[in-house]
């Protein structure tokens, strides 16, 4: 039996570069970026300066009494999931059974968390808000989408850090070519800049400080100047369907989803392993039966720590060989921050850009390439090119998990 084909036909983005698909791509041709110093009243203790903050007004899709009962976490999926379900133009009611979501996050409700924690250790008050258990725990935000839309049929909740969202949009895909969907919400979506979890990620020391002349400016991937990551928050989410099905109701098709590597280190709990890494490139290349000169972009994972931006440069040198000269690479990250859970989605909807829109997304801040990571680098500025055939996009996770999806033109 032929293989069923997996389509895009909707796409929904809650981010730090905007709260649409139209606003996040045009923020990237653009080159504008959404890091920025973060308020005291965020800070506090930790230590940390700058993050990437989402402008999210939630009265646009929530009632205020239907917002104070959501971790901000779930409120930005579902934000993205409304607007993926909106230009998908799917119609659920015809067989919700048959329509499932997949969705990925870190660490679920932190916020939730947090509130519930000073509230029984800074002030003594043993007795939380009885929604607590059930605003944190990590498959709120995607179980919140398929209550909303009514979607009855499978759900998957994946936590594998920063491979967490991208892993979503895989399962899915093979969910769907298995037949056991027509139709699947997958994304991911993250919320943890609270002072506590700031607090735990610069105990790591793997976080960038403020760049002293333009705080902007304080994650550059690939750059010699490179001193950490950025966090930042929000929300991915997508319609996946049945190639055959999207065409036949004549849903809008941005790209088929044709490739999905998922590989684990089995290193270390922390450093990167190359190896890897090249497993799972290879390993969505041999399911999309693409060589590798055949993809036009790669979104990398670059998360501008020392070692980490080594080894990915590294890893797509071995797989792409003499074809790395010649594919564009860049790490969107500088702009919109790490996401975490949510950063494989994000990242996906950006390397949908020259897909769909003909522009390369660049590498923000990127003005002193490190030779060590020989890559044929899309710096500072967009780069307007004939959308290419196929683009690949990284996420490489803590704790070994590696992730790859690759797209191809409608």
């Amino acid at each position: 039996m032929t293989q069923r084909r997996v389509a895009v036909t909707g796409a929904g983005v809650v981010s730090p570069l905007g709260c649409t698909l139209e606003d996040f791509h045009r923020a990237l041709c653009d080159a504008r970026p959404g890091v920025r110093r973060l308020a005291p009243e965020i800070v506090q203790g930790s230590g940390v300066q700058v993050g990437a903050l989402t402008d999210w007004k939630p009265a646009a899709l929530l009632a205020e009494g239907e917002a104070a009962n959501l971790d901000r976490a779930t409120q930005f999926a579902l934000g993205a999931a409304a607007q993926a379900l909106a230009a998908s133009g799917l119609d659920i009611a015809r067989g919700p059974e048959r329509v499932g979501v997949y969705w990925g996050t870190g660490l679920g409700g932190a916020h939730t968390l947090e509130t519930a924690y000073k509230q029984i250790y800074a002030a003594g008050q043993w007795r939380t808000r009885p929604l607590t258990v059930v605003m944190a725990m990590n498959n709120a935000a995607g179980s919140n989408v398929a209550v909303r839309h009514g979607l009855r049929g499978p759900f998957a909740n994946y936590a594998t850090a920063c491979s967490s969202s991208a892993m979503a949009l895989g399962e899915a895909m093979r969910t769907i070519q298995a037949g056991r969907a027509d139709a699947i919400v997958a994304g991911g979506s993250e919320a943890l800049l609270t002072p506590a979890t700031l607090a735990a990620w610069q105990a790591l020391r793997t976080l960038a400080p403020a760049d002293a002349g333009n705080a902007a400016a304080s994650c550059k991937p690939f750059d010699r100047r490179r001193n950490g990551l950025v966090l930042g928050e929000g929300a991915a989410a997508f319609v996946l369907e049945d190639y055959s099905r999207a065409a036949a109701r004549g849903a809008p098709i941005l790209a088929v989803l044709t490739g999905y590597g998922n590989s684990c280190d089995a290193v270390h709990i922390s450093r990167p392993d190359r190896d890897g890494q090249v497993r799972a490139m290879r390993e969505a290349l041999a399911e999309s039966t693409l060589a590798p000169h055949a993809i036009g972009y790669i979104n990398a994972h670059g998360t501008a720590t020392a070692v980490g931006d080594v080894v990915e440069a590294e890893a797509i040198n071995a797989v792409f060989g003499e074809a790395a000269a010649q594919v564009p690479v860049s790490s969107t990250k500088s702009l919109h921050g790490h996401l975490l859970g949510a950063a494989g989605a994000l990242e996906f909807a950006a390397a949908l850009l020259p897909l769909l829109r003909g522009w390369l997304p660049p590498t923000g801040f990127l003005e002193d390439p490190d030779p060590a990571c020989k890559l044929r680098h899309v710096a500072l500025r967009a780069e307007r090119v004939n959308p290419p055939s196929a683009v690949m996009s990284n996420s490489f996770a803590f704790g070994g998990s590696n992730v790859v999806l690759i797209a191809e033109r409608a």
